[in-house]
């Protein structure tokens, strides 16, 4: 009897597996659960039905291929191979492939990014910048051999042949496409003056088309500093460039026309202006003429005596009477103020009390005599009347009627 240690029957159950042709190659479809993506790229999950599961890994070499992120709760359909993994003496599931179970990977990794950069809010329209009218220079990001850039070199030269081209020649398919473009879209904000940038490229399949519906793309349109239009493919086809962009046009060639203006309607518009200018100046001309006519014949200069210095004199005159009237009007009220302020000074004027019959004494030291104890008998006092006055010898005193 033969005994094995455990390494040497996981090697033998191994060996068996990578053996077999039908583990070698195998397709699983399943629902994805406990999904978990290593820092170091790989893609470590668990596929499940409705009585069985199996664990898979996907190697990041594989792994940064997928066009979708493989979420729980999805159902896909993987390609690899079956093995074990003989530390742990399992076996599982090299995936190499793995696609959504009824729909393209290719949409479904479109209506992921679409919806991640949607939430972002690259797709606003409060984000939109609208386009130069007459721009000096534009910028072209797209293939330097394919149909679509001549054909925007020819529309631009036609329509505005005054505007300068700037031409970016980028990869616009392929798996070096995404970055190439991104480094067209950085380059061409670093040249002076661009006024609005053309990226696109003619029509092909979805694949082909793939390159502007990556986030690499994506990002750099949303971070350029300048104004862009997205032609990518056909009228039908539309990108995630296409949201992304400040405008989107339906061809390469509806991305030139809305670009520059035509030099012929320009043309007619400029010439339009001259002709409303002119019609302008002209009864600007005449409605001044007949004014200077209505001025010409107006009273003021056909009379300005009577007018002018007429009106103004009598205007003079009516003022000066106005100022008489004022004059004797104040004149009057202050005589009268003048009147009522004499009475009564009158009123309190110590001579209109000797008026009635009042008289001072004024005693030897020229003082007003008010008291008998001002004066001795024999005194010389002066008494002074309203007419005139009286050098008097106090004879006697008499105080409260006492003769003294």
């Amino acid at each position: 009897m033969q005994i094995l240690t455990v390494s040497q029957l996981n090697r033998y159950i191994k060996d068996k597996l990578d053996n077999d042709y039908l583990l070698t190659n195998v397709w699983i479809k399943g629902e994805i659960s406990n999904c978990k993506k290593h820092t170091s790229g790989h893609i470590y999950l668990t596929l499940k039905d409705d009585a069985s599961c199996i664990r898979v890994v996907m190697f990041r070499s594989r792994a940064c291929r997928l066009l979708f992120s493989p979420e729980n709760g999805a159902t896909v359909t993987i390609r690899g191979y079956v093995s074990v993994y003989e530390r742990d003496g399992s076996y599982q599931l090299y995936a190499e492939e793995m696609e959504p179970a009824g729909i393209g990977a290719l949409y479904l990794a479109f209506e992921q990014l679409k919806q991640k950069l949607q939430q972002e809010g690259l797709f606003d329209q409060s984000r939109k910048r609208k386009l130069p009218k007459i721009p000096t220079t534009i910028g072209i990001i797209t293939s330097p051999t394919g149909a679509a850039v001549k054909d925007m070199i020819k529309i631009i030269g036609n329509r505005w042949p005054a505007a300068q081209l700037v031409i970016v020649p980028v990869l616009v398919q392929g798996e070096n496409a995404p970055q190439d473009i991104s480094r067209g879209i950085e380059e061409i904000n670093q040249v002076p003056d661009v006024d609005v940038i053309i990226v696109g490229r003619g029509g092909g399949s979805l694949e082909e088309l793939w390159a502007f519906n990556t986030e690499a793309v994506a990002r750099a349109i949303a971070a350029s500093k300048v104004p862009v239009i997205s032609a990518v493919g056909h009228e039908t086809d539309t990108t995630i460039c296409d949201y992304v962009a400040d405008i989107r046009a339906a061809t390469p060639s509806a991305a030139a026309e809305m670009a520059v203006p035509d030099q012929r309607e320009v043309k007619r518009y400029l010439q339009m202006l001259a002709i409303r200018s002119e019609r302008a100046i002209r009864q600007y001309i005449e409605q001044n003429h007949l004014k200077l006519k209505r001025i010409q014949q107006s009273n003021v200069l056909l009379n300005p005596q009577r007018m002018i210095i007429d009106t103004r004199q009598q205007h003079v005159d009516m003022l000066l009477r106005e100022l008489l009237h004022k004059e004797k009007y104040l004149i009057s009220q202050k005589g009268k103020l003048l009147g009522e302020l004499a009475a009564a000074l009158q009123s309190l004027s110590p001579l209109a009390t000797l008026a009635r019959g009042y008289s001072l004494c004024i005693g030897p030291d020229d003082q007003i005599i008010k008291a008998t104890e001002q004066v001795r008998i024999g005194s010389k006092v002066q008494v002074i009347l309203h007419q005139g006055s009286l050098s008097c010898t106090v004879n006697a005193k008499q105080d409260n009627n006492n003769l003294i």
